[in-house]
């Protein structure tokens, strides 16, 4: 793969003739995908990251025009200070602006702010031809709703305008609740979805028995007033790759009890929002835990009228094979229509599982896992699969062929040569 980092703006038109072949160009952030929709393999790539100045800033409107290479991290350097906050951010913030919104990225708002391509007000696109197209949240050609979530493949996205959201205080106000079973989870959800901005739960996923479904729901706000800081950077790294045998049914489900004991009790806190939003960007190089085979990330969302019974079964389905996760999220999205056409949340509830890879177990597992959310008209996020079988990927975005009317004919991934052989 050919990598290119530019500097400057001018240099994207020359990079964009010179690499454009047989398996086109791709534009790359921050690479947190945990697939392959970032990578190009035997194609050209462009590094986004070098593009990464602020154009303008309204400090009354909270509204943000920027290059695409400008990470999350940055915003909120630029925007906290003045009062603003991002309207909606995953769970880390290195990643870019661009990648947020190939990726249409979701948080634990989206009940109520939906997802970040609903806050973008206009993008600017470079095609593989050499035009550019400047599309606005209200375009009516279909390129913008195939730009927000497409996965980098309508073009290269330059810039784009984002609506910031005001901002009272830099800390959040937190309530923890344990929740003994699957019926209170979803009770919780409910009640909390009606008067808390953000929501997520973790769940005990190799937990059996009278435990099953026992996890440590969270809800917050932001809080009413104070400062208005930003978290210097730095943290723990994790220095080597750890052991495989480290990782097992037992040091796991060791791990699960210890933590629901110690943290599953009912309380209230004030915190600054960089724990509470990116508590992963602490520890450098936390994806090494897993050791040199690595791991998959699984999400999936499955519609409402069977949430219940389709997220009971995967983790009777994980809980079964003992290939358990640490981090196990839980959380329910809102009836907000995402505007992308490839984006992946729905409303419904969603769940995400971080497996150690143990080859042909684990991908036993996820085949499982596949089968349940197929069969309860589900899908799956390609951010984070990077197995994603073609036919899934087909049956759970019926806008594909729509989407497909809009691409780059010079653009391309990895992941998308997958899906469409």
């Amino acid at each position: 793969m050919r990598v290119s980092r530019p500097s400057f703006p001018d240099e994207l038109a020359a990079l964009v003739r010179e690499g454009t072949g047989p398996h086109g160009l791709l534009a790359g952030g921050l690479r947190r995908s945990y697939g392959d929709s970032c990578i190009n393999g035997g194609g050209a790539l462009i590094e986004m990251t070098g593009l990464d100045r602020f154009i303008r800033f309204d400090r009354t409107t909270g509204l943000l025009e920027a290059e695409a290479g400008v990470s999350l991290a940055a915003i909120l350097k630029l925007a906290i200070p003045a009062g603003f906050f991002l309207p909606v951010t995953p769970g880390t913030k290195f990643v870019t602006l661009g990648g947020a919104i190939a990726n249409d990225v979701h948080g634990k708002n989206h009940h109520r702010a939906g997802t970040f391509g609903r806050w973008i007000r206009s993008l600017s696109l470079l095609r593989s031809d050499g035009s550019e197209h400047t599309v606005a949240d209200d375009d009516a050609t279909g390129l913008f709703a195939a730009t927000i979530g497409g996965l980098g493949l309508t073009g290269i996205i330059t810039r784009a305008a984002l609506q910031l959201v005001p901002l009272a205080s830099s800390n959040m106000a937190v309530e923890t609740i344990p929740f003994g079973n699957l019926g209170e989870f979803f009770k919780l959800s409910a009640e909390s979805d009606a008067s808390h901005d953000y929501t997520v739960s973790w769940i005990d996923c190799l937990a059996k028995g009278d435990k099953f479904g026992r996890g440590i729901f969270t809800r917050a706000r932001h809080a009413g007033d104070g400062e208005l800081r930003i978290k210097p950077p730095g943290g723990p790294s994790v220095p080597l790759d750890a052991p495989g045998f480290l990782l097992n049914r037992f040091s796991i489900a060791a791990f699960n009890e210890a933590y629901f004991r110690l943290a599953g009790r009912a309380r209230q806190a004030t915190v600054s929002y960089d724990p509470f939003f990116y508590p992963l960007d602490a520890i450098g190089g936390w994806n090494r835990l897993y050791g040199t085979r690595g791991f998959y990330q699984y999400q999936s969302v499955v519609p409402p009228t069977v949430a219940a019974d389709a997220t009971a079964e995967m983790l009777q389905t994980i809980a079964d094979a003992g290939q358990g996760s640490f981090l196990a999220v839980l959380k329910t999205f809102g009836d907000t229509a995402s505007p992308g056409l490839l984006s992946f949340p729905r409303q419904g509830t969603t769940l995400a599982l971080d497996f150690a890879n143990r080859g042909g177990p684990t991908l036993w597992l996820l085949d499982r896992l596949d089968a349940i959310v197929r069969e309860a008209g589900g899908r799956l996020y390609p951010a984070k699969d990077g197995r994603l079988p073609p036919a899934m990927f087909r049956a759970g975005y019926p806008a594909l062929d729509h989407f497909t009317t809009h691409l780059d004919p010079g653009m391309s991934s990895t992941f998308w040569r997958r899906m469409t052989p």
